[in-house]
């Protein structure tokens, strides 16, 4: 990679932060600044994180600005080269030896879902990921509702996963420990994480509400998956 191709995909991903308009910077990780709060929002910190808040060097503050928008758009691109690669997918699971471990771990996306269910991952399967990888994507514009079942947790952690595969590629300058940041946001409290568990902790995962056939289910009634993926 040259000078050129980083400061192409940094000018790109800084475009494509002002689509994020599901998410805010603040939620990303941006200290907020006092001039930029409402006065109920000043009512919510100490005077002297205000103080501190405001005493933060503007060059400083532009520089967590910049790498927060950053990370906005990467979160943005990320989205679209999920799906992109999710139909990828889709169109290698032909044939009667193409739902296999190894072959799935070729994959794009499916490689990243939970190992130990490879068998599983097929075409209606993928389909139907798809499906809620594609509402996930959705949230970050029209305004991030949390995943609704165990599958859209996942596909929060693929989103995830690629950023950080674009992040490497391109050594891109994003705020310190972005991601477990955006995963205590876009992940509260999900328990998904188990099934990445490895070793004797792994026969431990509670099936009933982790099971592979719980994946598209709704946690709870006010909670919408896509009618594709509950068919």
């Amino acid at each position: 990679m040259n000078a050129d191709e980083e400061d192409d995909i940094t000018e790109e991903l800084l475009a494509d932060a002002g689509r994020l308009t599901g998410l805010s910077l603040e939620l990303l990780g941006l200290d907020p600044h006092p001039d930029d709060m409402t006065p109920e929002q000043l009512l919510l910190f100490d005077p002297e994180d205000l103080a501190e808040m405001a005493a933060v060097p503007a060059d400083d503050r532009q520089e967590a600005v910049s790498r927060t928008r950053l990370l906005a758009g990467l979160l943005w691109n990320s989205s679209g080269v999920l799906i992109d690669q999710l139909f990828r997918d889709l169109e290698t699971l032909v044939g009667p030896d193409a739902v296999t471990p190894s072959g799935i771990a070729k994959s794009c996306v499916l490689s990243s879902l939970p190992p130990q269910f490879a068998s599983s991952y097929d075409a209606g399967f993928t389909r139907k990921f798809l499906v809620v990888a594609s509402d996930v994507a959705a949230s970050l514009g029209r305004g991030w509702a949390a995943p609704g079942c165990i599958a859209a947790e996942l596909a929060v952690r693929c989103l995830l996963d690629q950023a950080e595969i674009t992040e490497d590629i391109y050594e891109l300058d994003l705020p310190e420990d972005w991601r477990a940041q955006v995963e205590e946001v876009l992940l509260e409290d999900a328990d998904s994480a188990a099934l990445y568990v490895d070793g004797p902790d792994a026969a431990e995962i509670d099936t009933a509400s982790l099971g592979f056939e719980q994946w598209f289910k709704p946690f709870a009634a006010g909670h919408v998956v896509p009618a594709y993926a509950r068919s």
